[in-house]
């Protein structure tokens, strides 16, 4: 089983490595800081390793944590910044405060790369190598990340909603969503694989088990008998936040393809999710994600460096915080 692990990690590596070559920016680049601080992605793979350890649920908030931060004014970092009396940032929109954890590590990580190499290496690209980390703890395989983002300066609680997509989304209204970011089909349904790890605040499926619709009350596409389950996990109008349920109930810790054969079998746990069935193409993409494993993982290591690559600030834009959650 190791050797199996180390061989497909190996071939990740080199495949990834030709995909970065021909499609990254050229303003990120893996291996950024090799001569600034050769330590850095080492750094922060220790601590966010001993956090897992700790807590096992944090993988998925880091995997999270990136996409929000880059759907936002793209990946700079301003998920990270604190609001202030003047202002209420990213972190406490109602879409990330309180489901959104591990902001905490994060800084530890910064603050152990400040003492090693002072205002070097930024907030937003400690959260792509947070991610990445994440996946490989959770799931057995590994990915490079190009980097070299810097950091914004502005960080607007108001600007989570509308840019970051609802689980009540349909496939129309989450293709305009991610074409706005300069990703298409492919990579909305290989993204939405994130959620084969993690768990969901039953208030966000409320509506979708109590209350869907004038017709009906439960949503139709999903399956009646998973949907008995979740009811009694999550009763009507509950806001209790302590009341959670896995996004993946076969391997909600495992970072692997079941999320998309619970799709075909209509246990996809949002609405959004259950969503990428309603057409031929992206039904299709579920089919063969489900079917091979080694496939998804594929699309999902290139598919999160695509994604890590919209709207960065590099070069004299934006800064390197000294502390994540304060603009310098």
């Amino acid at each position: 089983m190791g050797s199996r692990i180390r061989g497909e990690i190996m071939f990740l590596a080199l495949v990834l490595g030709m995909y970065l070559s021909a499609t990254a920016e050229a303003t990120l680049r893996v291996g950024y800081y090799e001569k600034t601080c050769p330590h850095a992605e080492f750094i922060v793979k220790k601590v966010i390793t001993k956090a897992v350890k700790k807590d096992s649920g944090l993988p998925a908030d880091f995997i999270r944590m990136h996409f929000h931060d880059c759907f936002v004014r793209g990946c700079d970092g301003s998920i990270l910044i604190n609001s202030t009396s003047n202002n209420v940032a990213e972190k406490d929109s109602p879409i990330n405060n309180p489901s959104l954890e591990g902001f905490d590590i994060i800084d530890e990580a910064k603050a152990k790369l400040e003492k090693k190499c002072k205002g070097v290496v930024s907030c937003a690209d400690i959260i792509a190598f947070a991610a990445r980390d994440s996946v490989e703890l959770s799931g057995g395989f590994a990915y490079e990340v190009p980097s070299g983002r810097r950091d914004g300066r502005i960080s607007r609680s108001s600007e989570t909603f509308g840019n970051l997509a609802p689980p009540t989304f349909n496939l129309s209204q989450l293709t305009q969503n991610f074409a706005s970011k300069g990703l298409n089909l492919d990579d909305l349904v290989t993204l939405s694989g994130a959620h084969t790890i993690g768990k969901s605040h039953c208030t966000s499926i409320d509506s979708r088990l109590h209350n869907f619709s004038s017709t009906a009350t439960t949503d139709p596409s999903l399956d009646p008998a998973y949907a008995k389950k979740l009811k009694k996990k999550c009763p009507k109008g509950s806001t209790d936040p302590n009341l959670t349920v896995p996004m993946d109930p076969p391997s909600p810790q495992v970072f692997d393809s079941s999320y998309y054969k619970n799709i075909l079998v209509h246990k996809g746990l949002f609405h959004s999710d259950q969503s990428l069935l309603s057409s031929s193409k992206t039904a299709n993409l579920v089919k063969q994600n489900a079917a091979n494993e080694y496939l998804f993982k594929k699309r999902f290591a290139e598919a999160m460096v695509k994604m890590g690559n919209i709207e960065v600030l590099t070069g004299k834009k934006g800064e390197i915080r000294l502390n994540c959650g304060v603009i310098n």
